[in-house]
């Protein structure tokens, strides 16, 4: 085990690439060299410091999903447009449309609360595997996952006793390591400006995860806190957060092959996945995907466009739905140009041959290879129809939702004998009614369902089809169901709650709705899930033992977590790209551009008049670049999913802009990482202040930041 650990925590420093990577905070001592020689000027404990106050404490987790950055002694904090969407969205009417014209909050108390949004810093980050993994020597199954749940406990418990912080601890590589993450979460955040979506989200899905790019992704929140400057519930009497770190604001001009570096909280990444699954998810999974989210679209995009009310409604579920699409569009070609299922074989040919070589390498490594690919062939089925139940059930129809989160209200028979319960049920139901209906309009829906539902069952094995499904008119289903079930009316619905009791809840089971999600359901729990849960068990287990070999039998190669919602750090240079033949991709865009595709006439690119006027003018003011406004640039630094709104650093740790998506060809980075063709792209933080300074009149907020000139 300690042979083990010295080569998980040393090996990941021999990179062939710097660019490739997400490297654990803690680990970035190996990597200051590199960086250096790179062109950064700080030190390893200038980024990461958990006694001290350091760049960490000024990047914080936005909602969960997305990461943020505080950019003032105020607990002011920028990220992408994007990621507060819905909050834009919820504060957004016909009298005051946010989303299209744009919000800016002219002092401290026009900032507006955001309930259930938080924002969480990390305090500090600790190898905690052996202490994990204390007394499951000898244990296997069912024991060592109690020991090790055990173990956490304790660990989470001493962790945060006497303190106002949370903890967790998560597994990196596959369970070969296990870090504690004591974070401080912040539960009032408030929104402090947006600008219009004709530059938040410029381009729309014609530009989403393609270059060149002009989307002035980004959006503006305060943090505020109690008493002590610490977390606590939204109230009039809390103060701006004082933060122990927050960022300067670089307005220099920017140079190709300049240092970068991301700080932030990827998603998921999944590098290890082997051939045979990778090959079933090109070539079956992803076009399965995208057709069902094809056809919302097809139903959405127009009723938006005919519509502004409509747009309301729709477009952070359009964004929603439209955002993993084009990835996923993007991800299979990028992985069929790059032939990453031919380069995978490749590898696990050359990964059991060295096995070979050794006897005690024989013996824990020599067949996992072909043990992982077998598993997959055996259930590559089962997790297909799971990932088509999560489109079809999540993504696909409300009114299928709708019919499933109150049946999970309903299920607890034991809340109708009791009547204070039953009457605060009632008021949860009928609040939450009226903002989900305030955003659904029951013939999109009833289209969505047409189409989805056939697109469903066509891709469903007999032995895994719903009763209900089968020689279902789909057409006629929907009319009669759209027009009966309370899921697809108001009125009906809040009906059916303001008289709710045991026996109409009953009565409920009969509603076809109802029935539907039941069948799918119960066919779902009872066919594929067990098959999934076998699966998913028996992989990680292999590839603990494959991620363990890579790590000993070649120490020299680049290795890394994959990404798991964690604080990570990234480097490469400000750069451009030859992502296919004949094709160079320059590392910046501006307003020049962004002008001459609003000429092309394509909606997507629509901008408001004072847009115009201002290029007209050419007034840019400090935050030109001979004579140019620079709206995006790119870099090779390797981000996924959940590293939209992170800072992107200069070499002195100055904020130069808000990391927001990948070119298309860099989609294919979340399972292979090509680093001459693999680019983040940023929203320089100049088009960000201009935004902000002169099209909005919003210069109070630069003036609280530190600008570097």
């Amino acid at each position: 085990m300690k042979k083990l650990l010295l080569i998980l925590c040393v090996g990941i420093g021999f990179f062939g690439r710097s660019e490739e990577g997400m490297i654990i905070p803690t680990l970035l001592s190996a990597f200051e060299s590199d960086m250096q020689a790179m062109g950064m000027k700080l030190s390893a404990e200038d980024i990461y410091d958990a006694n001290n106050a350091s760049i960490k404490d000024a990047v914080m987790h936005f909602g969960g999903g997305c990461t943020a950055e505080i950019v003032s002694d105020q607990g002011l904090m920028l990220t992408n447009h994007h990621c507060g969407f819905s909050q834009i969205n919820a504060h957004s009417t016909l009298e005051n449309n946010y989303l299209k014209y744009g919000f800016w909050a002219k002092s401290k108390e026009d900032e507006l609360a955001n309930p259930g949004l938080t924002a969480t810093r990390m305090v500090r980050i600790e190898d905690v595997t052996r202490a994990t993994l204390a007394g499951t020597e000898d244990l296997s199954g069912n024991d060592l996952a109690l020991k090790i749940r055990t173990n956490i406990a304790l660990l989470v418990s001493e962790a945060t006793k006497g303190t106002h912080y949370t903890a967790e601890i998560k597994p990196f590589d596959y369970g070969n390591s296990y870090y504690l993450l004591v974070k401080e979460e912040f539960l009032d955040v408030r929104l402090v400006g947006a600008p219009p979506s004709t530059v938040g989200k410029f381009g729309g899905d014609t530009d989403n995860w393609v270059w060149p790019r002009h989307t002035g992704d980004f959006s503006v929140f305060r943090i505020y806190a109690g008493e002590n400057n610490e977390p606590a519930e939204y109230s009039t009497n809390n103060k701006p957060y004082q933060p122990l770190h927050y960022l300067p604001v670089s307005i220099k001009d920017r140079a190709e092959n300049d240092f970068t570096m991301v700080f932030g909280f990827p998603g998921r990444t999944y590098q290890h996945t082997i051939s045979s699954e990778l090959a079933f998810i090109i070539d079956t999974q992803r076009p399965a995907q995208i057709r069902m989210r094809d056809h919302s679209l097809s139903v959405i995009k127009p009723a938006m466009k005919a519509s502004e009310a409509t747009t309301l409604q729709y477009a952070s579920k359009q964004s929603r739905i439209a955002n993993a699409w084009k990835k996923w569009i993007g991800q299979i070609d990028g992985l069929k140009r790059n032939d990453a299922v031919a380069k995978k074989l490749a590898y696990e040919k050359r990964y059991t041959e060295q096995a070979n070589l050794n006897r005690n390498w024989k013996e824990k490594y020599g067949t996992v290879v072909q043990d992982l690919n077998a598993l997959a062939t055996k259930y590559n089925n089962a997790n297909f129809a799971y990932e088509m139940f999560i489109e079809y059930m999540y993504y696909g129809p409300e009114a299928i939702r709708t019919a499933r989160n109150l049946y999970g209200k309903l299920i607890d028979t034991a809340i109708f004998q009791n009547a204070e319960k039953l009457a605060q049920l009632k008021a949860d139901l009928i609040a939450g009614a009226e903002g989900h209906f305030k955003n659904f309009d029951a013939n999109i829906d009833k289209e969505i369902f047409k189409l989805q539902t056939a697109e469903y069952i066509k891709h469903l094995d007999e032995s895994m089809m719903p009763e209900i499904l089968k020689g279902m008119d789909v057409n006629s289903f929907a009319e009669e169901a759209y027009e009966k079930s309370i899921t697809a009316n108001k009125e009906k619905y809040i009906k059916f709650i303001e008289k709710l009791s045991l026996k109409s809840a009953k009565k409920f089971m009969k509603d076809p709705m109802f029935q539907l999600y039941h069948d799918v359901d119960n066919t779902f729990r009872s066919k594929v899930l067990n098959d999934v849960r076998i699966y998913s068990t028996k992989k990680n287990e292999l590839m603990k033992t494959y991620v363990a070999g890579k790590y000993e039998m070649f120490p020299d190669d680049k290795h890394w977590a994959d990404a798991n919602s964690t604080l990570r750090v990234t480097y490469g240079k400000l750069e451009g790209s030859y992502p296919t033949d004949g094709i160079k991709y320059t590392p910046h865009t501006t307003l020049k551009g962004l002008i001459e595709k609003h000429n092309t006439g394509n909606p997507d690119f629509e901008v408001l008049p004072r847009m115009i006027e201002l290029y007209e003018a050419k007034d840019y003011g400090q935050y030109a670049q001979d004579g140019e406004l620079w709206v995006c640039f790119t870099g090779s630094n390797h981000t996924t999913g959940g590293n939209s709104g992170s800072p992107v650093l200069d070499a002195e740790g100055n904020l130069v802009g808000l990391n927001f998506d990948r070119s298309w060809e860099s989609t294919m980075s979340d399972y292979m990482f090509d680093a001459s063709r693999c680019r983040n792209i940023t929203v320089d933080v100049r088009y960000v202040l201009w935004i902000m300074d002169t099209y909005a009149n919003a210069g109070h907020l630069v003036d609280e930041m530190t600008l570097i000139k």
